[in-house]
């Protein structure tokens, strides 16, 4: 059996739980620089849309008294690391699939009440974090996430638990999922399924498999069969990413190269401590910048270039310089700009990196860069830099409505008054 574990509305939940006073009352969490909406409690979804632009919503966050806040990725990320600890104590297979699910494998557990044991899974991470989940038990991983669902949709039937151990209970399941809610189906599937009178899960597994392998692949076909109850899909151990992206939008628009330069070395900086992070190297980096693209009484001017490095490096020193390589090539004077990334992409494994005969890595550097991680781990706050960086920290993503990092800063630990 297959367990699927979601936590309910992750990010509210995490700025509930040192805020007892909000539970019951809307939510809402902002993007980067308090962009879009990109969580909403269940009593704030009525009135706002996922993705809306904060700014066109201020009079209705005042009109239904909704509690808003920046995102605070330091918490939730974690809040999340809690979360996956106490599964673990659960089932020693776990396969965490993104920072509020995660799949759990239970093998051997054939004599086990699992009603009972997923009310205890949901029991303990309640106590141990304050985060409410919700878990869906199957044969397959697909019906787990259906499972899931159904836990989710109805908390006071199903105790927030529910399990799909019978083949009435698995067609009745799919009959209720629309084919927009399987989980892996995209919305140009579900959009060709539609037009083939496919509107629920249970008329996608009465599709013939000849049908399902020549219009959805392979991939389509295996989702099939984990609906009709065969098992095709295992947990996944985390893989290395193929490409590791820093964007940001900026807080105003600028014009001056040496502004963007120096936010392109940060995320340069960011980019290569992922990559050390997974112990990986890169060979390919991209660059864009656009100007903005609200403002249509401004310049319009958007480019991203690829650089190809003369060595697969992970190293902060050759990846920035790469980078402003790439943006001196691409930047253009006379045009006020509002977004710029770097993608590092072509990663490979670093022990498995390919060598060049006529130039490589500084070996310096991988020394260097393994003292600055140890540091800017240790001190925290990334206080050590290169110096294309602002030292002074003075260039900040805008977050006017930043909660407290309760669990990872300890000046700003909750403050108990008895």
């Amino acid at each position: 059996m297959f367990a699927l574990v979601d936590c309910n509305n992750f990010y509210a939940s995490c700025e509930r739980v040192f805020r007892p006073n909000l539970r019951g009352k809307p939510i809402v969490v902002l993007s980067n620089n308090d962009g879009c909406v990109i969580a909403r409690s269940n009593e704030a979804k009525p009135f706002i849309p996922m993705g809306a632009p904060a700014f066109k919503f201020k009079v209705v966050f005042k009109q239904h008294q909704i509690n808003v806040f920046s995102s605070n990725f330091a918490l939730y990320g974690d809040m999340s690391s809690r979360v996956m600890s106490i599964l673990s104590t659960f089932s020693p297979d776990v396969e965490i699939y993104s920072i509020d699910e995660a799949f759990l494998k239970f093998d051997g557990f054939d004599y086990f009440d699992l009603a009972e044991y997923g009310k205890e899974i949901n029991k303990s991470v309640r106590v141990g974090t304050g985060i409410p989940i919700s878990t869906g038990f199957a044969n397959t991983k697909a019906l787990s996430k259906v499972a899931n669902r159904i836990a989710k949709k109805y908390p006071k039937e199903t105790g927030s638990v529910y399990i799909i151990d019978t083949d009435e209970k698995r067609i009745k399941a799919l009959k209720w999922l629309a084919v927009g809610n399987i989980w892996g189906i995209g919305r140009r599937h579900a959009e060709r399924l539609r037009i083939y009178g496919v509107t629920t899960a249970y008329q996608f597994t009465e599709l013939t498999d000849t049908w399902v392998k020549k219009n959805m692949g392979i991939i389509g076909l295996k989702l099939k069969r984990e609906l009709e109850g065969k098992s095709t899909l295992d947990l996944e151990d985390i893989k290395r990413k193929k490409s590791i992206a820093t964007t940001r939008t900026f807080d105003k628009n600028y014009s001056k190269l040496s502004d963007i330069q120096e936010r392109v070395s940060t995320f340069g900086v960011n980019c290569a401590e992922k990559l050390r992070k997974q112990k990986s190297c890169c060979n390919l980096i991209m660059v864009f910048i656009h100007t903005n693209g609200h403002r249509k009484e401004l310049p319009q001017y958007s480019r991203n270039i690829v650089v190809k490095t003369d060595y697969s490096t992970s190293s902060s020193i050759d990846i920035v310089r790469y980078a402003i390589m790439g943006l001196k090539a691409i930047y253009k004077e006379g045009y006020q700009y509002k977004k710029a990334g770097v993608i590092v992409m072509g990663i490979t494994p670093e022990e498995e990196k390919q060598l060049n005969f006529f130039t490589e890595e500084n070996p310096k550097h991988h020394k260097l860069m393994k003292v600055m991680d140890g540091l800017n781990k240790s001190i925290g706050q990334k206080k050590l830099k290169l110096a294309c960086q602002d030292l002074g920290r003075t260039w900040k993503m805008k977050q006017e409505r930043l909660s407290p990092r309760y669990t990872t800063r300890i000046d700003e630990i909750i403050t108990v008054k008895v």
